[in-house]
C-alpha cells in the first residue's frame, strides 16, 4: 500500500480510528461547534463589524447537546462536566433574540422594520405608532 493512503486507511481503520455510532455522535458534535466559529467570522467580516448571528447560538446549542450526549455515553466525568451547563447560555441567547425580534415595530407609511425603542422609521422619518414616548423636562 502507498503511503498517502496508508495514513487514511490502516489496519482497517480510518484515519487509525475505531469508528462506531457513538464516535460518530462525538465527531459531528465537536463538527457541529466548531463550524460556529466560520459563522461568527463570516457575518463579523461581510458587516465590517463584530456580529454574532443566531446560526451561532444554534450551533453552540446542537454541538454542545451532542458533546453532553456523547460524553454521557462515554461516561467521561470531565467532558460531562465541561458540556453540562454550556446550553443555559445558548439558549438564553435565543430567547433574547426571539423577543427582541418580536418587539420590533412595523412602519405604517413604508412598512420597514424598525428596532425596539425607535420613535421614527430609519427607511423614511416618520414616526413610529407605538414609539415609547419620552417627556421632556
Amino acid at each position: 500500500m502507498d503511503w498517502p493512503a496508508g495514513l487514511i486507511w490502516h489496519d482497517g481503520k480510518l484515519l487509525g480510528i475505531d469508528w462506531s455510532a457513538w464516535k460518530v455522535v462525538g465527531w459531528l458534535g465537536n463538527l457541529v461547534f466548531f463550524s460556529r466559529f466560520f459563522v461568527q467570522w463570516y457575518a463579523t467580516e461581510k458587516l465590517r463589524r463584530v456580529v454574532v448571528p443566531t446560526a451561532f447560538w444554534w450551533l453552540s446549542l446542537t454541538g454542545s447537546v451532542l458533546l453532553l450526549i456523547y460524553s454521557l455515553r462515554q461516561q467521561d466525568s470531565v467532558f460531562i462536566f465541561a458540556y453540562a451547563f454550556t446550553w443555559i447560555p445558548y439558549i438564553r441567547n435565543l430567547i433574547i433574540h426571539h423577543r427582541h425580534v418580536e418587539a420590533h415595530l412595523d412602519c405604517e407609511s413604508c412598512g420597514h422594520s424598525c428596532p425596539p425603542h425607535s420613535n421614527f422609521c430609519a427607511a423614511c422619518g416618520a414616526p413610529l405608532t407605538g414609539a415609547p414616548t419620552t417627556t421632556v423636562r
